[in-house]
């Protein structure tokens, strides 16, 4: 086997390596939802307040900056399908966020798929080393598992071990992405589904996102306002 051949055969086996070693690489934790809401005990209203008012929606004419920013204290989580290549869009949610509520926590994390196609994704590359093995080394396997003479789509798949390794290689991978994707954008404010592509099958535009956002931190303004005067009172 001349050098071409063993840098053909090696480069598929390199690229399934690293595959296999980000495949099973431990994921990264996720931060840790903080809770935005004041505890009861520690809040000590100047004045019992009478009548809540709800706040508007429309934060854009707030203060930007200080512990007074509009965002301050929410938290807006994206959850969203790394290998469909969603993360473009992600970011672009989470800039236009953090730009429309000053010191809002947006956090941007892959959403995963089903169990069954998780335990399928593992099982590829399982099935591409095996394929890439026997093309490679079939005259020893074989005897080794009480084949005396090896089956004849061995020989059919020797015939072009290069040819079968390449196409493995990446019909394994095509097939890997495909189980590791979810299609999923699922966007939470405060711990709440505020919009979900897997429900819409649609993203949400920018202008919507952030009334939908609006309208959740108004929502747990009042929702403080209310827990303060009732503690209070």
């Amino acid at each position: 086997m001349d050098r071409t051949q063993l840098l053909l055969a090696g480069l598929p086996l390199f690229l399934l390596c690293s595959d296999l070693f980000n495949l099973f690489a431990p994921p990264s934790p996720k931060p840790a939802h903080h809770d935005h809401h004041n505890h009861h005990h520690n809040y000590q209203p100047s004045k019992p307040q009478s009548t809540i008012q709800q706040p508007s929606p429309d934060f854009t004419t707030h203060a930007a900056s200080g512990t007074g920013a509009i965002g301050f204290g929410n938290t807006v989580n994206i959850d969203f399908c790394a290998s469909c290549s969603y993360r473009g869009t992600a970011v672009t949610m989470k800039n236009m966020l953090e730009t429309q509520f000053p010191g809002i926590n947006v956090v941007l994390a892959n959403y995963p798929p089903p169990l069954p196609k998780r335990v399928l994704s593992k099982l590829v590359p399982v099935v591409q080393i095996g394929v890439m093995s026997i093309v490679l080394a079939g005259e020893h396997i074989f005897p080794r598992l009480g084949y005396a003479v090896p089956p004849p789509w061995y020989y059919s798949l020797r015939a072009n071990r290069f040819g079968t390794i390449s196409s493995t290689w990446l019909l394994g991978n095509f097939l890997q992405s495909f189980l590791q994707s979810s299609g999923a954008f699922e966007v939470y404010c405060n711990g709440e589904m505020v919009f979900s592509k897997l429900k819409e099958s649609r993203f949400p535009g920018e202008i919507e996102l952030k009334d939908l956002v609006a309208r959740r931190i108004a929502s747990s303004r009042v929702l403080d306002g209310l827990g303060g005067a009732n503690w209070s009172s």
